[in-house]
């Protein structure tokens, strides 16, 4: 049996447009940039250390434009 239903290419589905610069553009003009951060071991940093990198992420999520998602995998 043959499928009659209309083929469609994966570039028209795909909500990407493009990757330029490192970042990746979408049809909806969205701009995604990803960043690779590494940090210490569970229990491994003392209390001063662990406030200065809370201040540090916080600092950086704020200066963020409105409508910025910030996702935090560990």
């Amino acid at each position: 049996m043959r499928n009659t239903s209309k083929a469609a290419t994966l570039e028209s589905k795909f909500p990407l447009l493009a990757i330029e610069n490192d970042c990746i553009i979408s049809k909806d003009a969205d701009v995604t940039v990803c960043f690779k951060v590494r940090l210490p071991e569970l229990f491994t940093v003392a209390s001063a250390e662990y406030e200065a990198m809370h201040s540090a992420w916080f600092k950086a999520i704020k200066t963020l434009p409105d409508f910025t998602v910030v996702h935090k995998q560990d």
